[in-house]
């Protein structure tokens, strides 16, 4: 008989045993999670497009690291994601180095040519004409993403531009099945690119119809295009062939693109700009991004407040959130331009000083009005139209990528023969300063149009550091949105303790200052909407969905990657 209970209590004891063993071996979330993030062990790549992401888990386990992994989700989002991923735009990417713990900043954002002119959007009576500033050849700036893709490569990858623009080059070539939000995108468009010989010969039939779901999409003008970089590199897009189409089409509409703004076009690295939070490093966009100076600056305005004892998403919550985003996009009008060309005060907007004496300004249960906090400017609207990137490998390396067309494939024409949309970038300057852009948003005159200069953007692609390790990044399109899409995120997880899904799944509101209401997503509640009401708060009628997140958390060892249940077709995919 004891011998019989010495064995079960052995075999009980080895089940324990196992059973713990198999769980350290195992992620497990916690009970209390109701969403649930996508959990890799070596590495993980997020996206609005799920070829794209498996395009860049491809890469990292033939060995590449996050940026040749980065580099290859953004050439083939060029193919897949076509109304925003390009060859035709430009944008911002944030690099964290694990081996040398340095992060860098990769600005490629378009450039105005060297013919534009401070009036050259305004009609004879001195208003703006919009059509022209975002739907003709004029509004092009020269494109940036392929300068920007291969610098990171060359200077931080480890695999050859043949290696990593392969999967594009196959995709565009052999095509890939239609899915439902590129079809329903292309759809809602069709009327505006059926006007463009070239846009309509890629994005539609010979007879005009519309490719349907699960039918086979090729684009061999854009894998001519791709062929030509991957044997020639970014001089053939500056120099080449293709420099001499798109400015063979700028030169047949009215563009003002020259073989000599191409040429003269580079990508520039920017010291990261670096924000510190309980204990926590904020990594991310310096100008001619506004993101990463309003991101830091909010965080800072709000940090020595306990917004996880006043709930997340409460009343008292919002209430802060809002008065601190109406501040930083008043100072954004203000301040914020090309630092090529505009003395930015970087410095003085992201500092604890300055935060608490704005901070100290909003007072505890009463909304204030935007006209009395700020100059009357209107602020420039930026398309939602953008997508975002974030892929970590398993040395812990990351990348942080915001790029765009603006508007939703650009002015909705291509270069003949390329395939490469063109971008609208020239509108997010303040055509005439005080005036709203496309989405909105004012600018001043330090984003007024100038030769050479790069238009402001509000792209925040971050990384969050901690104990000078990647731990949460994170990243978003929305146009104006953006920066306080990405804050709510990284509260979520700082403040609230959410995992990588959570944190996007949860309600999202915005404010930018002007014009003066509150943007809000269905989930906030009855109860706290009225108590915002009663503060003063003017709450925009209906409810609308605000960003689209691509995020990775690392955490003991394991990835948890989360692309946001808002956009169709978004994938996280680790491995």
């Amino acid at each position: 008989m004891k011998l019989k209970i010495l064995v079960i209590a052995t075999l009980v004891a080895n089940f324990f045993t196992l059973a713990a063993t198999s769980q350290e071996q195992t992620p497990r979330l916690e009970t209390k999670d109701r969403f649930v993030p996508v959990i890799g062990r070596n590495g993980m790549v997020t996206s609005r497009e799920k070829i794209a992401s498996q395009v860049g888990v491809d890469i990292l386990k033939k060995g590449g690291n996050a940026v040749d992994a980065a580099v290859a989700v953004g050439f083939a989002m060029a193919v897949t994601y076509p109304q925003a991923g390009n060859l035709g735009g430009g944008g911002f990417m944030v690099i964290h180095l694990a081996k040398e713990n340095k992060s860098i900043a990769i600005d490629y954002r378009e450039m105005a040519p060297a013919a534009a002119s401070r009036e050259m959007f305004l009609n004879a009576d001195g208003t703006v004409n919009e059509m022209s500033s975002r739907f003709t050849h004029k509004a092009t700036g020269v494109p940036g993403t392929v300068a920007g893709m291969a610098h990171a490569l060359k200077n931080y990858g480890t695999m050859s531009l043949q290696e990593v623009m392969r999967p594009a080059y196959d995709l565009a070539l052999a095509g890939f099945p239609m899915y439902n939000y590129l079809e329903g995108s292309l759809n809602a468009r069709k009327e505006r690119m059926m006007q463009n010989d070239a846009a309509a010969k890629v994005f539609y039939k010979k007879d005009g119809s519309s490719y349907k779901y699960g039918e086979t999409f090729k684009q061999k003008d854009l894998a001519w295009s791709l062929k030509r970089i991957m044997e020639g590199g970014e001089k053939e897009f500056y120099h080449g062939e293709i420099a001499e189409r798109i400015v063979a089409d700028m030169e047949a509409n009215g563009g003002l693109i020259t073989m000599g703004d191409m040429a003269n076009y580079k990508a520039v690295e920017r010291p990261a700009l670096v924000g510190e939070y309980k204990g926590h490093k904020v990594v991310t966009m310096p100008p001619p991004s506004s993101g990463g100076v309003h991101l830091v600056q909010i965080m800072n305005m709000l940090e020595n407040d306990d917004l996880r004892s006043k709930g997340h998403n409460s009343a008292a919550t919002l209430h802060l959130y809002i008065e601190a985003m109406r501040q930083a996009y008043a100072d954004r009008s203000e301040y914020l331009g090309d630092p090529d060309f505009t003395d930015v005060p970087v410095e003085e907007l992201t500092s604890k000083a300055y935060a608490k004496i704005i901070r100290n300004q909003i007072p505890a249960d009463k909304a204030r009005r935007s006209t009395d906090i700020g100059p009357a400017l209107n602020l420039i609207t930026e398309s939602p139209e953008t997508t975002h990137f974030s892929v970590m490998d398993k040395d812990g390396n990351a990348v942080s990528n915001t790029y765009t067309l603006n508007f939703s494939y650009g002015i909705g024409a291509m270069a003949p023969g390329t395939g490469i949309l063109l971008n609208n970038e020239m509108d997010d300057f303040s055509a005439k300063p005080g005036t709203p852009n496309g989405y909105g948003l004012i600018g001043g005159e330090a984003n007024s149009v100038q030769p050479m200069k790069r238009p402001l953007s509000s792209m925040t692609p971050t990384i969050i550091l901690k104990n000078d390790k990647p731990f949460f990044v994170t990243g978003s399109p929305g146009g104006s949105t953006i920066i306080t899409v990405v804050l709510q995120s990284v509260f979520n997880v700082l403040e609230f303790d959410m995992n990588a899904m959570h944190a996007l799944a949860a309600p999202r509101i915005h404010h930018q200052w002007l014009p003066d209401f509150v943007m809000m997503e269905e989930g906030i509640s009855k109860d706290t909407k009225d108590i915002l009401l009663e503060m003063g708060h003017i709450i925009a009628p209906g409810e609308r969905t605000i960003g689209s997140l691509s995020t990775i958390m690392y955490k003991g060892g394991i990835f948890y990657g989360a692309a946001d249940i808002r956009s169709l077709d978004a994938a996280a995919i680790g491995y």
